[in-house]
């Protein structure tokens, strides 16, 4: 066989030299090293002893892949004497390369942590030729089941949302982050219900030091999360999210919709029914953000629905409101002055949303203030909702907490860059 080229590049494991490399038939590359370091620390009285007593069984540890390889780092490590203890204990030598009793290099655990961000465990071990539990072995030892507050950085914001584990089946856990400063979003816990006691319990246990620095708690209108928030943190402002109440008040609107293009359909003759198709989409958006086209559709709407028309203009008012607003005063002047619009219409599509005001208009118009809103939990949310259709359903709370925060934080805490 002629002769390869070959080239020499760092192994980047510290305190070791290496012996020999081997390319065995399957492709694998054995390197084999030895340890550098003259001493190690006696296991029964902690000090430093350098009294060499032989070398312990070879272990073979699985290393970052090279050109296509498998690459597995050999060792025989070191043992020592200790002449301090009364009958001279041996210990053997451990590197800070590899954890005792590991089948991998910690370099090859942060590299498939790597690759399982935004991935799923089968994939990793398809790839990689590893076992499920190695892999959970891996993630356990790497990302902890609950939040250390001592790692956390400063942050004045907490968003409180909910996701259902199974479809259907209404098992809700909620799910308690923190937004910082600088924008960073992390996760703070992943409680198993919604329940008042549940989120009151949780936030108890939050240290008193960083309970005082939160500012603000965005959340759904789910009374349990505001009376829980109101008995722990009597001085965070709650908002209630502005979309969230988009989604209210819009819903109504074309619930309304739907009742018009039915009676028209009936009413008017084909030809004319079929000019108020393709009304869904030019309906939903702002009359600055319509085509020419589209807006030409919607006249013929309204030219047929002088409701329809009146229900519109009021939607786009209150976004409006929500857009232009800059205080609580005069946030909550102009939307109930918007509300005495809506009951002079005679329009009934808004009165679900007009009673949802009388209960929460204080919370809402918090959003005034700093114009704080749960723009970062929705997208949380749409992660979890991809996180947990990729791994067909996380049950275990433990390990959902663990890949959440490994999606969120995973490249800042394991990308080599």
């Amino acid at each position: 066989m002629p002769e390869q080229p070959t080239i020499q590049i760092p192994l980047d494991l510290p305190d070791v030299r290496v012996l020999r490399t081997e390319l065995t038939p399957d492709r694998e590359l054995i390197i084999e090293v030895e340890s550098t370091l003259p001493s190690t620390t006696c296991r029964r009285c902690g000090k430093t002893i350098d009294t060499f007593y032989g070398y312990d069984r070879p272990i073979q540890l699985r290393h970052l892949p090279s050109f296509g390889l498998v690459v597995y780092i050999q060792l025989r490590p070191k043992r020592f004497r200790c002449p301090f203890c009364d009958d001279h204990p041996t210990t053997t030598q451990r590197l800070s390369w590899y954890e005792p009793k590991a089948v991998h290099t910690k370099a090859y655990e942060r590299y498939l942590l790597l690759q399982l961000i935004n991935s799923t465990i089968v994939d990793i071990c398809q790839k990689e030729n590893i076992t499920p539990d190695a892999v959970q072995t891996i993630i356990d030892r790497w990302v902890a089941c609950e939040l250390d507050w001592e790692t956390l950085p400063e942050f004045a914001t907490i968003g409180i949302d909910e996701i259902a584990l199974r479809k259907g089946h209404r098992s809700f856990v909620a799910i308690m982050t923190a937004r910082c400063p600088n924008g960073e979003l992390h996760l703070l816990a992943v409680l198993p219900d919604r329940t008042k006691q549940t989120v009151q319990t949780w936030l108890e246990r939050i240290p008193s030091s960083r309970r005082q620095q939160v500012k603000t708690v965005c959340c759904y209108m789910w009374e349990a999360y505001v009376m829980a928030v109101q008995a722990i943190l009597p001085r965070a402002a709650i908002v209630i999210d502005r979309f969230h109440v988009a989604q209210h008040y819009r819903e109504g609107v074309d619930g309304l919709r739907k009742q018009e293009l039915k009676r028209l359909r009936q009413e008017l003759p084909e030809d004319e029914a079929k000019l108020l198709k393709k009304t869904l989409w030019p309906f939903r958006k702002r009359r600055a953000d319509l085509e020419a086209d589209e807006q030409e559709r919607l006249d013929a709407l309204f030219g047929h629905s002088r409701a329809l028309k009146q229900a519109y203009e009021l939607r786009e008012e209150l976004t409006t409101i929500f857009n232009t607003a800059r205080s609580k005063a005069v946030g909550v002047r102009r939307i109930k002055a918007w509300r005495r619009k809506v009951e002079a219409s005679g329009l009934t599509c808004f009165d679900a949303f007009l009673k949802l005001l009388d209960t929460w208009l204080n919370l809402i118009a918090n959003y005034f203030c700093q114009r704080q809103n749960s723009g970062f939990v929705e997208g949380l949310n749409n992660k979890l909702k991809v996180l947990k259709r990729r791994c067909f359903g996380i049950s275990n709370l433990g390990h959902l907490f663990q890949r959440i925060t490994l999606d969120l934080n995973g490249y800042r805490r394991f990308s080599p860059w």
